[in-house]
């Protein structure tokens, strides 16, 4: 029994030109091993060769252990036995402690949920609470001490600034952590800040702690503002009164430096007159003891001369006259 094979479909018929035949390629099995190795060696290439960007550096580890650091920059290492890691060394990043700001890059600049509540309760040195809110700005200024000295270095870091705040402010009263003590807590709170990184080797450099809210309790802020306000009148009170001290105790005091210059004047005059006095009595006492008539009459007419224009119009008798009448002028208007 012949078998036949499948038939043609469509069938063929002897109008249908024939199909010309795909050559064969020649295959081998070592080509399958040739291209692993091929997408392995520019996979190794591709991964030789990395970009560090300004603000950044490259730590490189070379099989696990720290081999070098690498600045800003088109840089190689060896595939499959190097890795990097990227540290913004030149970037300055931040903390918030009570409070948070939206869309923060950094995963540990806040706190979540009620951690920010308890962070900012604090009792101050007098036994009062206050609701204290600050940041910490830092940079990372030694990449490898901050990979692998400490685990975890940026939530260590809020562990220890929260410990440093609560200890200046517990050494403060109130009334100096809301008001006039600012600036020296956080110039004390940043000393202790850095001084503990350095002692765990955290690689960080604080650059500033600054205080931003500042609160009494929510219950007593009503309260508490009406006292400050009394403080405020007070010092305003207090300014005024030594605005106007200021300006009458030196006005009073020239007044009275004006005075005693008139009355040492004055004296210096009359002490001056006094001398001349003295000094014209003597010479005219020397002149009347040369001719004392021919002196005293003349002082008498000099005075004379003085005296009757101030006198006005007068009538001079003898006493040995006996009628005033003929020495009336009648023609002559009186005055």
């Amino acid at each position: 029994m012949n078998q036949q094979g499948p038939p043609d479909f469509p069938p063929r018929t002897p109008e249908m030109p024939q199909l010309p035949k795909l050559p064969e390629l020649p295959f081998s099995p070592k080509l399958l091993l040739f291209i692993p190795v091929v997408l392995v060696l520019l996979l190794a290439v591709w991964r030789s060769f990395y970009t560090v960007q300004a603000e950044e550096v490259a730590v490189v580890l070379r099989f696990g252990a720290y081999h070098s650091t690498q600045e800003p920059g088109l840089r190689f290492k060896i595939p499959f036995v190097d890795e990097k890691l990227i540290v913004p060394v030149r970037r300055q990043m931040k903390q918030e402690f009570g409070f948070s700001t939206p869309g923060a890059t950094n995963r540990h600049q806040y706190s979540r949920g009620n951690e920010q509540e308890s962070e900012k309760q604090m009792v101050t040195g007098d036994l009062n609470a206050a609701l204290v809110e600050w940041v910490v700005q830092y940079r990372i200024s030694e990449p490898s001490e901050y990979l692998f000295n400490v685990k975890n270095p940026d939530e260590t870091l809020r562990n220890a600034s929260e410990s440093v705040m609560r200890e200046t402010v517990g050494d403060r009263t109130v009334d100096e952590v809301i008001t006039i003590g600012r600036q020296e807590i956080e110039a004390e709170a940043l000393l202790k800040l850095q001084e503990l990184t350095n002692k765990y080797a955290m690689g960080l450099r604080i650059d500033q702690v600054q205080l931003k809210n500042v609160n009494p309790p929510v219950p007593v802020q009503a309260s508490f503002n009406e006292v400050n306000q009394a403080e405020q009148e007070r010092e305003k009170s207090i300014n005024q009164a030594n605005g106007k001290y200021n300006r009458a105790v030196p006005q009073a005091r020239g007044e009275a430096e004006r005075k005693i210059s008139d009355a040492q004047g004055y004296a210096i005059q009359r002490v001056n007159e006094a001398e001349g006095d003295a000094a014209r009595f003597n010479a005219l006492y020397t002149e009347y003891m040369k001719a004392p008539a021919i002196t005293k009459r003349r002082i008498y007419l000099e005075t004379m001369t003085k005296v009757i224009p101030e006198i006005g119009k007068k009538v001079i008798l003898d006493e040995e006259a006996k009628q005033i009448l003929p020495l009336l002028n009648l023609d002559t208007p009186s005055k």
